[in-house]
Formats: structure tokens, sequence, C-alpha cells
């Protein structure tokens, strides 16, 4: 059976913290011990990742008893208890950074996913990008969704995007999509990276599903949004921040695509406390 994403990461992540040795501290420090440890919310944000959270527990020790009390989506504060564990002292402080790690990672792209959420305005979605750790990514785009955004395509397989680099080396936009049909037909949708409103006409004229705006001001993207035919999509990119994207949300635009919300992520800050023993 092929492994999950999410399944190969988690073996990596046991590999290169316990190697053959395993935890030495714990190992030499506790024996059958029993406690109770609390999972602490130290930030203001989205909660994302639980069952990952719970998975690295269960895959260390599967007697290890895990109770969320939040659920992904959930918003979190300083001091909140988001779940409490019940089991061996030595498996639930082995697997405790593995655990953290996931869930801090997870929920800090949840968390400024939703800041960019608050501000879609009408038709328009904040979507994501393909700017994302390998081996990350059906994790990052699942802690998007939880976050209100919208994922945008998976890879390279799954989607046409003509950028400018195929442009430049076909010789035109026109040639470009030319190619793509002769090769995939319908197959794919076909999205087309423009520069200026020259680029625009030319896209739509090739018959691009989805023109990108890239790199262009809201003035100028108000205007080429002016040359929009039937029911083709426009999206907005280039180097989107919060204070920036309000300036996008009112000329029309249908997706904002933002690669900070994967690429440059602030870890959620949890702490994993013991409690005291378990009765």
């Amino acid at each position: 059976m092929k492994q999950t994403s999410f399944e190969v990461l988690l073996e990596l992540a046991i590999k290169e913290d316990l190697a053959e040795a395993g935890d030495v501290t714990s190992r030499a420090i506790f024996g059958d011990d029993q406690v109770l440890a609390r999972l602490h919310s130290k930030d203001t944000g989205i909660l994302a990742g639980t069952d990952f959270f719970t998975r690295v527990f269960h895959r260390i020790d599967p007697s290890t008893q895990v109770e969320c009390l939040f659920s992904d989506g959930d918003s979190l504060k300083p001091g909140d208890i988001v779940a409490e564990l019940r089991g061996s002292t030595l498996s639930i402080l082995t697997a405790e950074r593995i655990a953290l790690n996931f869930l801090g990672y997870l929920s800090g792209i949840a968390t400024v996913t939703q800041q960019f959420s608050r501000l879609q305005r009408g038709k328009t979605r904040i979507l994501d990008t393909r700017k994302t750790l390998p081996g990350y990514r059906e994790l990052a785009k699942y802690a998007v969704s939880v976050g209100g955004g919208t994922n945008h395509r998976m890879g390279l397989y799954d989607m046409v995007m003509i950028k400018d680099n195929h442009i430049d080396a076909a010789g035109s936009i026109q040639r470009a999509v030319s190619m793509v049909r002769d090769k995939w037909g319908s197959r794919y949708r076909i999205e087309v990276e423009c520069r200026n409103a020259e680029e625009v006409s030319e896209a739509l004229d090739a018959g691009a599903d989805i023109i990108m705006l890239d790199n262009m001001d809201a003035k100028t993207a108000a205007e080429c949004l002016g040359q929009r035919r039937g029911d083709v999509a426009f999206e907005a990119s280039g180097d989107m921040s919060l204070e920036k994207i309000a300036g996008y949300m009112e000329i029309g635009l249908d997706y904002i695509s933002v690669g900070k919300l994967t690429h440059s992520v602030k870890n959620f800050d949890f702490s994993l406390k013991i409690a005291g023993p378990e009765a």
C-alpha cells in the first residue's frame, strides 16, 4: 500500500530524531511511569493538524490516549488547553517534538491564511501556490483550506500554467497555447501569466481559461480586467501582503494567489506540559 505524504514524513522524522538509540534522556529516567500531559496554546490563531498530532503519538505508542479539546479550524488564544494525553511518560516525551513540529507548522499556515481570507470581498478568493517544503505540499494545502483559503494546482501535472519562461522560449503566447492544445486538447485548463495589457489580449485571443496578472499594480490590473470575455477567470499574483492585497479586493478579480501562505510561515507556538502522574 502506498504511503501518504504524512506517513513518509513521519517515518523520516522518527528516523532523524531517534535513530537507533531512541530518546536516550527519557529512557534513562523513566520506566513504566504513566502521566497526564496537557497541550497548551501560547499563540493566537487557528488550529490545524490535530489528526497528524494524534497519529504521531499513536505511531510511537498505540496505547497513548489523546483527547483533543479543540478541532481544526477553531480559534485559539494563549493559555487554551488544546489536548490532554495519558500514557507512558517515555512514549509521550519521545513523540513530543515531532508532534509539535507538525502541529505548529500547519497551525501557522492556517493562521496566516485566515488573516488573508478575512480580507476577501465578493467573489475574490485567496489562493495558495506551489511554494512549499518538499513532501509537505498536501499537508500545507490542507492547512490553507482550514484557514479559509482555496487550493491552486497541486503540482505541474494537474493544470497547465504557461509562465514567462514558457512564453519567451516558445516565442509567443499564441504559439505556447496552440502547442498545449495540440498535445492535450481540452484535458487541462490553461492559465497564462501576463505581464502587460497586450499579453492579456493575446492570451484571450489564444483561448486561455485563466489569466494571471503578474506583478501588476491594482490600477493596471483593473484596466486589464476590462478586457474580460465570457467566463475567463482572472488571477492577480506578485508578492502579495496583507497591506497590499486590500487594493485588489474591489476590482473584480476571481483569485489572488499568495506565496506567503506557505513559503515563510511563522510557527504557531504550543507547549506540552506534564500535569502529573496518571491515577
